[in-house]
């Protein structure tokens, strides 16, 4: 069942899982998935979360305890998310320890209504590192403009980072820029650079999804030979530009001082059109050093029938930029594209934010003691 997994994580494809509920940390389906099928991470989201508390699976007696406490929502939110994230990560711990600090770990999102706030984005990645209060924790910071400065910022002061929501080659290049900054700061202040990770989490269906649609309005032959081409283009070449970051000279004199790569971790990886392999996003995307983190249902099928045949990136560059010359030469605007994309993202997360806001304050109303 899990051989195709064997041979993802055997070319250097770490498997995360792009998930998390209390049920599934009770239940032992988090500890049955690192034992048989090779996962070692955890992403989460606040869509994620609002999709897990909202169905109230295993939440209730928290809740009650917090509405008896009369907490604010906020606060109420984060006890619930990062009791969550810190079970998953001792869960975890022993990956983490096996791998030196590599996988075992699990991602957890600023407030997303802080996308374009620097200096909050800081202030709250400090707090939830705190929160947690587990050596195994990723940050999740969005890559949005003010978010480029909270990166660098909070990698200096020694937190790790999962800088989420890459959509551009542009953009993704500032992040691994902010990212070398961040640990430029941390050296300076005499910080163990060999305890700082990061993954870039470079999002990947949701590009299909947008150009799809534009080249389906177009309808021309040309166009409908582009379909389902562009995102893993996307992908492939921002690893071109990792490779390129992650042998430059100002990144050696920070490796030769210990410090990690920032590894790309291929995001958005659940197939949207059935008219594609619900593996695409898994087969196609196998290089070194990366990580792959996948909706359960992507996992299951990558573990069932995904077609593992070694690296699929390294050695397609050329192709994948005439892929996206193409798409240009029709019309269709690449950075019209990737800045949609990334203001939808943010506002889904708010959405999903705002969402569970809603659905907690109505839980702990519901479950406040009498007056």
């Amino acid at each position: 069942m899990t051989d195709a997994l064997k041979r993802l994580s055997e070319e250097g494809v770490a498997i995360w899982l792009d998930d998390l509920s209390r049920k599934r940390i009770t239940s032992g389906n988090l500890r049955e998935l690192i034992d048989d099928s090779h996962v070692v991470g955890v992403t989460t989201n606040p869509s994620i979360f609002q999709k897990a508390i909202s169905s109230g699976d295993g939440y209730e007696q928290q809740l009650s305890d917090l509405a008896v406490r009369k907490v604010t929502v906020e606060e109420a939110i984060r006890m619930i998310t990062t009791a969550d994230v810190r079970d998953a990560a001792d869960i975890l711990r022993p990956v983490f320890d096996a791998t030196d600090g590599q996988d075992g770990r699990v991602s957890i999102e600023v407030d997303p209504r802080l996308a374009h706030d620097t200096h909050a984005t800081v202030a709250e990645a400090k707090q939830l590192a705190w929160l947690v209060d587990r050596p195994n924790t990723l940050i999740k910071i969005p890559a949005t403009k003010a978010g480029l400065p909270a990166i660098s910022e909070t990698i200096g002061l020694g937190i790790s980072v999962n800088v989420t929501l890459i959509f551009s080659l542009e953009r993704y290049r500032a992040v691994m820029d902010a990212y070398l900054t961040g640990l430029e700061k941390a050296k300076a202040a005499g910080l163990d650079l060999s305890l700082i990770h990061s993954v870039a989490s470079f999002f990947v269906s949701r590009v299909d999804t947008e150009i799809d649609k534009r080249l389906d309005a177009l309808g021309t032959e040309e166009a409908k030979a582009l379909r389902g081409k562009a995102a893993l283009a996307n992908a492939r070449l921002a690893y071109q530009a990792y490779e390129e970051v992650f042998s430059s000279d100002r990144w050696l004199a920070l490796e030769k001082a210990g410090a990690n790569k920032q590894r790309p971790l291929w995001a958005s990886t659940g197939v949207k059109d059935p008219a594609y392999k619900d593996t695409l996003y898994v087969d196609d995307l196998v290089a070194p050093n990366t990580v792959n983190t996948m909706p359960e249902a992507t996992l299951e099928a990558a573990a069932d029938h995904g077609d593992v045949k070694g690296d699929t990136v390294r050695g397609t560059y050329e192709q994948a930029k005439a892929e996206l010359d193409a798409l240009a030469k029709l019309g269709v605007s690449y950075d019209e594209v990737v800045q949609l994309l990334e203001d939808e993202g943010v506002e889904k997360f708010e959405a999903s934010w705002n969402d569970l806001l809603k659905s907690t304050e109505a839980e702990l109303k519901r479950l406040a003691p009498e007056a």
